[in-house]
């Protein structure tokens, strides 16, 4: 069976295509969303877990995120602020240390700056990643030295800065969470991006990637963006195959329904993109990047509720199950909800009580786990990854080809390919902002 009559299909209802819908629906296009899972969100998904609500996916914003921010005021939300931990933990030789927060923040700072090296040359407008590669007057050396730092890993790079074994350790842990998988293969980088998002300062990359988070949960955003839609969502909607030329664009589900658009925009996950058919075949390099994977395809996230009120921040290095802990909610029946980051999710069952407990006790062998959750975004088969992070040479090909291009009928977005808050929310508003527009410049609504 074939369906007609839509200006615009998009696949996937996360923040890009609910957003891309939106601002499509503003210009007067007719839009179908074709959603594979049984929900809406995407990869951010609150949901009531260990008895209070809980992010199993996207969680922290920051009013510095321009695009989030819009949406938290015009959904009248507010930020809360995860809670200052009272001590940070690490290991030395395999022994726990400890400091405050506060002194352990000032002495990891020192050690990232190192790490953000090149980040002011390379990223001046850092919501122009390609920038010095697409403006005059800057050099060619400039240019590469920055495919050079795309081609380092964050393990070469802390052996280049010259670290101490414990403080190779305490960049890693910080590392290995934020990227969310190991770190030979990982891009150096995202993390001076992430510097230059945040005018080069640990201290707000903190503030933007770990502390605030919004007190009504991510859904509270996403359900305002679906409930001001005027097309329904058909969840339970697994796309196939996508063919399209100069005369529209033919979509194909799971069972061989076909639908007819005159354009479509896909907001699938890098990860889950294998699974979709392409005709004409994608280019050399989205293709390669899809192949290849992101480097987040083996990274965990974990929920989990411990005895008593426990306040602090653990990190340990890649060879741990989990390389940094946190304490995120501390509740009335006297217990704390820690949230916690490993390099490798075949490590650590996140439902398991007991291989939590075990992952737990590097730092604080009295402590009592209670119970866990989370969510194998690395097996579910509409994702297969948890939030962007690229593996070396993926960053400056991000936007190659089709994954790049606005004038075609068949257009790409998602937080995987922002150019600012790649990986995150606000990324993915960014993302489906700019495809929308792509697709409204080459298809318009019926009428005009």
């Amino acid at each position: 069976m074939t369906t007609n009559n839509w200006n615009v299909t998009i696949v996937g209802a996360g923040f890009a295509g609910l957003v891309a819908a939106r601002e499509l629906e503003a210009l007067g296009h007719e839009v179908r969303i074709l959603e594979a899972r049984d929900r809406i969100g995407g990869r951010t998904w609150t949901e009531e877990r260990l008895g209070h609500p809980l992010e199993i996916g996207g969680t922290w914003v920051h009013w510095m995120m321009p695009y989030i921010w819009t949406e938290i005021i015009r959904y009248g939300q507010r930020l809360i602020e995860s809670p200052v931990p009272d001590l940070a933990l690490w290991l030395k030789d395999g022994e726990v240390q400890s400091s405050t927060s506060e002194a352990f923040d000032e002495r990891l700072g020192e050690l990232q700056d190192r790490m953000f090296e090149g980040s002011r040359e390379f990223f001046p407008y850092p919501h122009e990643p390609r920038h010095i590669f697409t403006a005059e007057g800057y050099s060619d050396e400039l240019r590469e030295r920055m495919r050079a730092a795309d081609d380092t890993s964050i393990v070469e790079a802390v052996r280049a800065a010259g670290f101490t074994d414990e403080e190779a350790d305490l960049v890693q842990a910080s590392w290995a969470a934020a990227y969310n998988g190991y770190l030979d293969g990982a891009s150096t980088l995202m993390a001076k991006h992430w510097a230059g998002l945040c005018d080069h300062r640990l201290s707000l990359i903190d503030e933007q990637t770990i502390k605030f988070k919004i007190e009504g949960g991510m859904r509270a955003v996403y359900e305002g963006i679906a409930g001001d839609i005027k097309t329904p969502v058909e969840l339970g909607t697994v796309v196939t195959r996508i063919a399209h030329d100069d005369a529209g664009v033919t979509i194909t589900t799971q069972g061989g329904a076909e639908h007819r658009s005159d354009a479509v925009i896909v907001t699938a996950p890098i990860g889950a993109l294998k699974d979709i058919e392409f005709e004409p075949a994608l280019s050399e390099s989205p293709s390669r990047t899809i192949a290849e994977g992101l480097n987040s395809e083996t990274g965990t996230k974990v929920w989990f509720k411990v005895k008593g009120h426990r306040s602090f921040a653990a990190y340990a290095p890649p060879t741990h199950a989990l390389t940094l802990v946190r304490s995120e909610y501390f509740l009335d029946d006297d217990t704390t909800i820690f949230v916690g980051f490993g390099p490798d999710r075949t490590r650590l069952d996140v439902t398991d009580v007991a291989q939590v407990q075990d992952a737990v006790r590097y730092w604080m062998p009295d402590v009592e786990v209670l119970e866990s959750t989370g969510h194998d975004w690395g097996e579910d088969p509409y994702s297969q990854q948890t939030w962007s992070t690229p593996r070396v040479g993926q960053f400056l090909r991000t936007w190659d080809d089709e994954f790049g291009r606005r004038d075609t009928r068949l257009q790409f977005a998602g937080g995987d390919l922002a150019k600012g808050w790649n990986g995150f929310v606000d990324g993915a508003i960014e993302s489906g902002l700019t495809a929308a527009r792509g697709v409204h410049a080459i298809s318009r609504p019926a009428g005009e």
